[in-house]
């Protein structure tokens, strides 16, 4: 068995197979069509030398296939049978999962990935997506407008839930916990979930406007649901996991337990394994499998902000999660996803009032905009901050009423004084 066994480039994909694209470059002295098969070998059926036990028939159904190498771009082919339908950390075991380490390869990222109708067929999605969470929060016609409680840890469930209040009857929708909160001493979860919940039913009754609060729900995954539990119990809409660190296991437990709740998806850690661009697994592999999973909602990147993410692979993470986005055509065959909700695009990081015209601009509507520092860093606090975050957006989203906005809303033109815009 050698590597270049599984190059055949005059393979043309079946629709039933699982499409891989990497960016591969060789180690020293390896030529790239034999690194390319040794990815293609690893992570199918293939070992470093022949075995006894290789059938025929494994041979001949079961192995990847190489089917295209252009420069250092390379497309592999997985036939159905190698994967169990449904089972996300399966998936990621077999094509991402020794590969990573080989000798034959200095540098190795998983840019796409293309899932055949059977595997879309066989993951649960979104239990709301897009529409199902317009429905929830009664909003149309503009983007969701939120922030993150800060600092990001320190303040009791008391403090922690009027931050909550007094970004609400500001005007934003959402308020979420940071991807670090969980229950820690100083903010045990049971108590900053009933205060902050408490804090949305005021907000609601003052403003006439639905409000939601989206707890960190991230623990063991055992635990995870219990806390999810809870939320439903004490009314809450939503529930916030980080879905790298609870893993693809974790999430699909927490999405198949069905408990009517919206899932935000932090995507917290993704960028050890994503940002160098030569070597890890891309964000839009990971925005795939999180629709497919069923999540609701997900950071995708800002394109301005503080957060690392260039505008062309932030908005191929829009496009996969079922958005129009004016990018490069696909890396892969158009991906079919069947019954599977689009879900909403979040961009956080770094945002303050006077990026929200851009927002707008990169994203259209179908998103949700989230301010830290943007919102509590105002120079007249957290409620005049979300006043100027919800004036920036509905401006921005009339088109050409930016600037009229800007002089009619005083805590608008605070936040562009501050911070520029």
């Amino acid at each position: 068995m050698r590597y270049s066994d599984f190059l055949e480039l005059d393979y043309a994909p079946k629709a039933s197979d699982c499409l891989a694209c990497f960016y591969v470059e060789p180690a020293e002295g390896v030529d790239i069509r034999e690194a390319a098969g040794a990815v293609a070998s690893e992570s199918s059926i293939g070992t470093w030398t022949d075995v006894a036990t290789m059938k025929s028939r494994i041979w001949e159904e079961l192995r990847a296939r190489v089917y295209e190498v252009e420069g250092n771009v390379v497309k592999i082919a997985y036939p159905l049978a190698l994967f169990e339908p449904g089972n996300i950390p399966q998936y990621l075991s077999s094509i991402a999962g020794n590969v990573f380490g080989m000798k034959a390869v200095k540098n190795l990222r998983l840019l796409d990935l293309a899932f055949p109708a059977e595997l879309v067929s066989a993951s649960p999605g979104p239990a709301f997506g897009v529409q199902g969470v317009r429905a929830a929060l009664g909003v149309y016609g503009r983007p969701l407008v939120g922030t993150i409680v800060k600092p990001k840890l320190g303040l009791d469930p008391r403090e922690h839930a009027e931050v909550v209040y007094e970004a609400l009857v500001g005007g934003l929708d959402l308020v979420k916990d940071d991807e670090n909160l969980t229950s820690q001493p100083f903010s045990p979860f049971a108590e900053r979930v009933q205060r902050s919940l408490e804090a949305c039913a005021r907000a609601e009754a003052e403003t006439g406007e639905r409000k939601v609060y989206l707890p960190n729900v991230t623990a063991e995954t055992g635990e995870m649901i219990r806390r999810a539990e809870l939320v439903r119990r004490e009314g809450g809409r939503y529930v916030m996991v980080d879905v790298v660190t609870a893993g693809f296991a974790g999430l699909l437990s927490l999405r198949q337990a069905d408990l009517g709740l919206i899932i935000h998806a932090h995507r917290a850690m993704y960028a050890s394994f994503a940002r160098n661009e030569h070597h890890g697994i891309t964000m839009l592999v990971l925005a795939k499998l999180c629709r497919l999973a069923g999540v609701d909602q997900l950071h995708i990147g800002t394109v301005v902000g503080k957060m690392e993410g260039g505008r062309d692979d932030v908005l191929r993470c829009h496009a996969a999660l079922g958005h129009k986005a004016p990018v490069a055509g696909d890396l892969l065959r158009p991906q079919d996803w069947g019954a599977i909700k689009p879900v909403l695009s979040v961009a956080s990081g770094g945002l303050h009032p006077g990026h929200v015209p851009d927002l707008v601009a990169i994203f259209g509507v179908d998103c949700v905009l989230q301010f830290g520092g943007g919102v509590h860093g105002h120079p007249k606090g957290t409620r005049a901050g979300a006043s100027a975050v919800r004036a920036a957006v509905e401006a921005a989203v009339k088109g050409g009423a930016w600037q009229e906005a800007v002089q009619r809303e005083g805590t608008l033109a605070e936040a562009i004084t501050h911070w520029g815009g």
